[in-house]
């Protein structure tokens, strides 16, 4: 009964608080500021009309930023604010491209400082200029080095006035200011990634029952919502849809709308040569066979060049199996060559141009991995797209140091169907882990092409956000960075003073939702250990109760944004918790003869199931119901790792028909969190703390993580030490460490272990790596081993944790009982 009492305490809310709001900060050059500031220009001022000018001749892409430039402004100030063709008296702002007829005649004229911009792909200057022109005391010029570096340009003034990205997508109004300054000074930026997207991917039955009921289909009015928002979080690159979808063939105005806007498109990693995977079945090719059918497949795959014609899209190489499947069982490399090999003559054939003129990417994704980690290699120009193991940990890398005319990138998931269990409901990717795979794919040199797997985009706004961020610049997201973006990104959406605390619940989601993928949450899944339910549940409905005590301090114009981007996911993941919390308490009292108790916690989980469904309607009917179907994702009533057609009630005991009840664990006999020990660096190497790494805490890292491995730790070589008590015999230590693989290719993802002065034992955290150990450590979010080590007395003792490989991430200690 205690225990029953214990989980109905937890089922309760709290109450609510106050929040005030702050203005916009002053700091730095060109930055938004809400009262005059010595050598500002006011962008927005009462009872003065803005002027934005952009030359006619200037490109599509450009006008169309410009003219949302246009939009933003008056939604932000509410005054008079035009788009104009040329910078005359009473302009506030001029927009374009170097080689553009009025931007030279002012660089000419020694009026805007663009050193270093010529050929900065994506590159663009900001800058306040006192008198550009007759007629025009101050202005703000925006110049891009390329198209897309004046689009970028053009979106960061938006983002400074108060629009948010996800302004459309996520429902978040701007931040109005009837008056805006941006202070004065030159700001200069460009990306480091070139290619920096996300995939739409396992988009049924959400993001496309969603399309179809406002859109009436996945159409060039369904993308270029999407196109506004890639461009307006500074990414370049999509590939699209394409379950049963061609973004080509199912509305011929897509394709050439992504390139006036200057969206840039690629296909997946199995839908070579720009052909979508449903258009070979949909002409009836016959057998996705090289072996049996190479004339129809060129002939499809040349079809595919020709219809990109004059392009800067990269082009897919290679081949898999038709659907996401492999090409052969084993390595086939001569056949896989020998495609490649044609592929290449047919994009020389159809440009006209040397193979090598033409953007390539070979995805190493899935068994594709084995084919490069036997040797297989490609010509030096093709980009090498290196893959996580679907469930954020990344496989291979380029060796440091390594150069290639086509460079390296990654392929990364925030959504994923297949085994040991899909993932696409919620988002439960927790930043601080993407952060570190990112980077460390960053230093190895993989930074071609970031892509990111994000399902059916809601509800992963914040995730994609932080991801795309990244890749701008992976430099400037330093740890630090990183722990001050939730709040960072949460006042853009809500405001600065709202901030750091609806940042602070974006976080604790994350830490908390990282610990394992509701798919694979059941009524066993904390119920092996005693009070583990509770304590669980007890942090879920913690931070329920917090996010809903906040909800009287967000306006009432940005309640359907907090309910997308913060609300709904943590009531959603806080519910679906205490449905299987009283599962497990139901079946638990029944086991225990209790009845009545049994009978209440089966009411109790019915009402929690049918608040799932609740949940769901409440969220589809946002901003007046703009977002139906979007959470239709099944994901109570997995058998397997395909998910059911239908979310099914779990079974419920009576005390006539008990249910099985998991046998208790014991428990280690201590657990060390990563961060309780005394760091030592050494090697050339040092220890960081990643604070948030888990739900458990946080994470120690060694940097640089390109650095070789120690083969010999001891010594004066990097260690982490812990001071411990200890009985005497024999003891099992335990390293928790992150489920990373070693992206070197060696199989080895270790460190050692020692006690006292005792000499390092070397634990190999993938040793008798099988496909079962691996999907026990993604599903668990942990890899597991250690070694068994003598303790000669009873007291205190100091053990000692070496680094080995630089990459392996170290989450705690556990001591056997």
């Amino acid at each position: 009964m205690r225990l029953h009492r214990i989980m109905m305490a937890m089922l309760v809310a709290a109450s609510p608080a106050a929040v005030v709001a702050t203005a916009p900060e002053c700091a730095g050059p060109v930055a938004a500021c809400t009262r005059a500031a010595p050598g500002a220009v006011a962008l927005l001022a009462p009872g003065r009309a803005t002027l934005i000018a952009v030359d006619a001749a200037e490109d599509a892409g450009v006008r169309r930023a410009a003219s949302d430039l246009v939009g933003d402004l008056v939604a932000v100030g509410g005054g008079t604010v035009r788009l104009v063709d040329k910078a005359d008296a009473g302009t506030t702002v001029i927009a374009g491209t170097l080689g553009s007829p009025l931007i030279e005649a002012l660089i000419r004229a020694g009026k805007i400082d663009v050193g270093g911009l010529a050929g900065q792909w994506e590159g663009y200057v900001e800058q306040v200029v006192e008198r550009p022109l007759p007629g025009v005391d101050r202005a703000l010029m925006i110049v891009g080095a390329d198209r897309r570096g004046t689009i970028f340009g053009l979106y960061d003034i938006s983002a400074k006035a108060g629009v948010s990205p996800w302004t459309w997508w996520a429902d978040v109004p701007t931040q109005r200011h009837s008056t805006l300054y941006l202070t004065a000074g030159r700001v200069a930026d460009h990306p480091v990634v070139k290619y920096r997207g996300i995939f739409i991917n396992d988009e049924e039955p959400a993001f496309g029952g969603w399309v179809r009921a406002r859109f009436g289909g996945v159409n060039h009015l369904a993308y270029e919502k999407l196109f506004t928002l890639l461009l307006r979080s500074k990414a370049n690159f999509l590939w699209p849809a394409m379950w049963g979808k061609s973004l080509w063939q199912d509305d011929p105005a897509s394709a050439p709308l992504a390139r006036e806007m200057g969206v840039i498109l690629g296909t997946s990693h199995h839908e070579p040569m720009e052909r979508a995977n449903i258009e070979w079945q949909r002409q009836g090719g016959g057998p996705w066979d090289y072996t049996r059918n190479a004339d129809r497949l060129r002939a499809f795959w040349r079809a595919g060049i020709a219809r990109r014609g004059v392009s800067e899209d990269p082009v897919t190489i290679g081949m898999r199996g038709d659907g996401d499947e492999p090409m052969t069982q084993g390595t086939a490399i001569g056949l896989l060559q020998r495609i490649i090999t044609d592929q290449r003559r047919t994009i020389a054939e159809v440009t006209g141009k040397p193979a090598a003129a033409t953007p390539q990417v070979w995805a190493l994704y899935k068994e594709v991995q084995d084919y490069y980690d036997q040797g297989m290699r490609v010509p030096d120009d093709v980009t090498l797209l290196f893959s996580d193991d679907n469930w954020g940990n990344i496989r291979r890398l380029p060796a440091p140091g390594e150069r290639r005319a086509g460079g390296g990138g990654v392929y990364y998931h925030f959504d994923y169907v297949g085994g040991p269990r899909n993932y696409k409901w919620l988002d439960t990717n927790a930043v601080p882990r993407v952060w570190q795979q990112m980077a460390m794919a960053h230093r190895f040199g993989a930074d071609r092409l970031w892509i990111v797997n994000v399902g059916d985009l809601k509800p992963m706004e914040y995730a994609t956000s932080f991801f795309l961020t990244m890749a701008w610049d992976p430099d400037r997201m330093t740890e630090a960075a990183m722990q001050a973006y939730p709040a960072r990104w949460a006042a853009q959406q809500f405001g600065a003073a709202q901030g750091p605390a609806i940042g602070a619940l974006i976080a604790d989601y994350g830490r908390l939702a990282s610990r394992r993928k509701p798919e694979l949450i059941d009524a066993d899944t904390y119920a092996t250990t005693a009070g583990g339910w509770a304590r669980v549940l007890g942090e879920w409905n913690a931070l329920a109760a917090r996010a809903r005590r906040m909800v009287v301090t967000i306006p009432t114009e940005r309640r359907d944004a907090y309910d997308e981007l913060v609300l709904h996911r943590i009531e959603a993941m806080t519910n679906l918790h205490r449905l299987y919390a009283a599962v497990a308490a139901n079946r638990s009292a029944a086991r225990a003869g209790d009845a009545a108790a049994t009978a209440r916690w089966a009411a109790a989980a019915r009402g929690y199931f049918a608040e799932d469904a609740a949940l769901r309607r409440r969220y589809e009917g946002l901003a007046g119901g703009k977002w139906p179907k979007m959470m239709a994702q099944t994901h109570i009533g997995y058998t397997g790792w395909q998910q059911p057609d239908a979310d099914v009630m779990p079974a419920l005991a009576t005390v006539a028909a008990p249910l099985p009840v998991p046998a208790m664990v014991a428990p280690p006999l201590r657990r060390i969190a990563a961060d309780a020990g005394r760091t030592i660096d050494g090697a050339g190497l040092r220890w960081q703390r990643v604070a948030g790494f888990t739900a458990e805490g946080a994470a120690m890292i060694a940097t640089p993580v390109t650095a070789p491995a120690i083969e010999r730790p001891g010594g004066a070589g990097p260690q982490l030490a812990y001071t411990i008590d200890l009985p005497a015999g024999a003891r099992r230590f335990d390293v928790v460490a992150a489920p990373g693989l070693d992206v070197r290719g060696t199989g080895r993802h270790r460190v050692a272990l020692s006690l006292d002065r005792g000499a390092p034992v070397i634990v190999n955290l993938l040793a008798g790596e099988t496909e079962a150990r691996w999907g026990k450590a993604v599903a668990d979010n942990r890899r597991v081993a250690g070694a068994t080590l003598p303790v000669a007395r009873s007291g205190r003792h100091v053990l000692h944790l070496w680094l080995v490989d630089p990459q392996v991430v170290i989450e705690g200690i556990e001591v056997a009982g």
